[in-house]
């Protein structure tokens, strides 16, 4: 009993575990009930991996698990169902790589607890085919109008005309994804669904089944189904435009244009919640953008559309022929099996309906000429089949002429879409190597960097030395005038004293009051200074004149003292002038080099280099 109780435990908490997730991504905040279910159901199909599988790849699972002979009303019990899914995430795995391996027992699990609580919330244990290849074929990966074209042959006639009370119940199973995601008030079944879809009683073919399904706006219980698939392919749409409101200076996903706001334009985050700034209103209408085009490519394209060079108004699917449907059931296909084109590629293929292949670098046109080609060969089997047992031997050589063009265009084709993708590659080197900054030649010599760079040096050097030199003068000039001063105090005291002698008391003022060295900062010494400390770096005449107290005449030895000054500052003019004359050959030395940068920077102007 408490092996049973701990059982269903943990059956409860897988059944819960994906539930959980979902509401963790807090998806209801967007204010959109389109954006929130197609959000929630991408989550769905890529938490259980099954946006990994393509529609071809199920379809053949239907045929290998023998869905395809039981009728639409046929029960299945769980585990039957559990060993559908299992053969296909184990087939799944052996077409990834190594490296991209999955969980196949976690996606079993999640995917079979989501279709248990989506269609039997009952717990009968049970469901029909058609609510699991209706589910499946939705939920899976590949392009929409592979899934409509395999939906619309589940629900027509022999005669491929859609049968109403059968597309009734796709709906009615179809439309319980919403409802298992609690969006069931918006999406939810009622009995009015197929008026909605299609109004008018008439003959519906498959051209208007698409028409229908595939048109901008789609019907409204189901547009969700078109955005699901356009969010698969956004998911890695890169914009280089800022949020008007969040300020990201890049978007990823949808874009949203204002219409009435200038330059207004919000990320898929912002318009979700419904964010809006300045005088923009959510009221005002947003056009949906899912790529960039740069204002080159926008021109170009204004050009070639005006000028006819491009088809306007595309129609959004390819026109099938008017003869009915068949099953896309593969019943007479052979096992799938995986051929390497080259490292990103990988086609499929069998020896009954032919698959489409899947490349990472396909454009709109060669899908479209895949489609025609598909469809045509399609015709060609059927009209082949038909007329089979009314066609003598001799008709062998015309069919086998017409298999033989057939491969020549399917051979011609590749080879367009071979060279196509090389002129894609090529292209997108030559943006990158012009999107890479050019690194300069000089650079890439370092003797001429380590000269620039002595020479700078050298430059720093001068220009120090000069300031000194220049400070040093200042100095001197200071000094003489100090000198002055005291020449003409002297000689007012001499003329006011009387009775003593004109040579002791001005020499012992003037020993005691000479200017410091060139170096001091001050204009003269105080009094209490020595000779030898007041005359300390000064000439041999200065030295003689006031050495040992001897009395002189104060006149001739200041004259003495302003001749020695002089001769100083002679010399140290002649040494700025050599200063400025090793400035003159260093900017002269610094000009060469920059023309040798130059020169160096553009090889093909000739121009003399000087040498260092």
């Amino acid at each position: 009993m408490i092996e049973e109780g701990s059982k269903s435990s943990k059956s409860m908490v897988e059944k819960r575990q994906l539930f959980m997730e979902m509401r963790a991504q807090n998806f209801d905040v967007i204010r959109l009930s389109t954006y929130r279910t197609a959000c929630k159901l991408r989550f769905v199909q890529k938490r259980c991996n099954l946006h990994l599988v393509d529609v071809w790849n199920m379809i053949e699972a239907f045929r290998d698990n023998g869905l395809s002979t039981l009728d639409h009303n046929a029960e299945i019990n769980v585990s039957r169902l559990e060993t559908i899914l299992s053969s296909i995430f184990y087939q799944l795995n052996k077409r990834l790589p190594t490296t991209h391996q999955i969980n196949v027992e976690q996606s079993i699990g999640l995917l079979l607890n989501f279709i248990v609580a989506t269609y039997d919330s009952e717990g009968h244990g049970k469901l029909t085919v058609f609510a699991m290849k209706a589910m499946l074929a939705t939920m899976c990966g590949g392009k929409i109008l592979d899934k409509l074209r395999y939906i619309f042959s589940q629900i027509s006639d022999s005669n491929g005309v859609m049968v109403y009370a059968k597309f009734d119940q796709f709906l009615r199973e179809v439309l319980k994804l919403p409802t298992a995601v609690f969006e069931g008030p918006s999406f939810g079944y009622t009995e009015h669904s197929v008026r909605t879809c299609f109004p008018q009683q008439k003959k519906i073919l498959l051209n208007t089944f698409l028409d229908v399904l595939m048109a901008d706006p789609p019907p409204q219980y189901l547009v969700w189904l078109p955005l699901m698939h356009r969010l698969a392919n956004v998911e890695n749409v890169f914009h280089p435009v800022e949020c008007s409101y969040c300020r990201s200076e890049s978007m990823m996903g949808f874009r949203y244009r204002c219409q009435q706001c200038h330059g207004y334009q919000l990320c898929q985050s912002c318009f979700w919640r419904g964010h809006a700034s300045g005088p923009h209103s959510n009221q005002h209408q947003m056009k949906e953008h899912s790529s960039w085009k740069s204002p080159a490519k926008k021109l170009s394209h204004a050009i070639s559309k005006s000028l006819g060079c491009m088809p306007i108004g595309e129609p959004p699917h390819p026109v099938f022929p008017e003869a009915a449907e068949r099953p896309q059931d593969l019943a007479h296909t052979t096992q799938l099996r995986p051929v390497a084109n080259n490292m990103n590629d990988t086609v499929l293929i069998s020896s009954g309906t032919p698959t489409p292949s899947k490349s990472t670098l396909e454009s709109p046109s060669r899908l479209d000429e895949e489609h025609r080609l598909i469809a045509r060969y399609a015709a060609r089997l059927a009209a082949e089949a038909s007329n089979s047992t009314q066609c003598p031997p001799t008709d062998l050589s015309f069919n086998f002429d017409a298999n033989k063009q057939q491969r020549q265009l399917i051979a011609e084709l590749e080879n367009k879409n071979r060279e196509i993708l090389q002129e894609i590659q090529r292209l997108r080197l030559e943006h990158e190597q012009a999107s890479q900054p050019t690194p300069e030649k000089a650079q890439q010599n370092p003797t001429l960097l380590a000269e620039l760079r002595l020479l700078r040096h050298r430059k720093d050097e001068l220009e120090r030395r000069m300031s000194a030199l220049q400070e040093s003068r200042r100095e001197l000039m200071v000094q003489l005038e100090g000198l002055m001063r005291l020449l003409k105090d002297e000689e007012q005291k001499q003329a006011s004293q009387t009775g003593s002698s004109p040579h002791s008391s001005p020499s012992h003022s003037a020993s005691c009051t000479m200017p410091m060295p060139i170096r001091s900062t001050s204009a003269g010494s105080t009094p209490t200074h020595t000779p030898q400390d007041c005359l300390a770096g000064v000439g041999d005449d200065v030295l003689d004149a006031f050495s040992q107290g001897v009395p002189r005449n104060l006149r001739n030895d200041l004259l003495v003292a302003a001749d020695s000054i002089t001769n100083t500052m002679s010399s140290l003019v002649k040494e700025l002038h050599s200063v400025d004359d090793g400035l003159e050959d260093e900017e002269e030395n610094m000009r060469n080099g920059r023309e040798k940068v130059s020169s160096l920077k553009h090889p093909g102007k000739r121009q003399s280099t000087p040498s260092f």
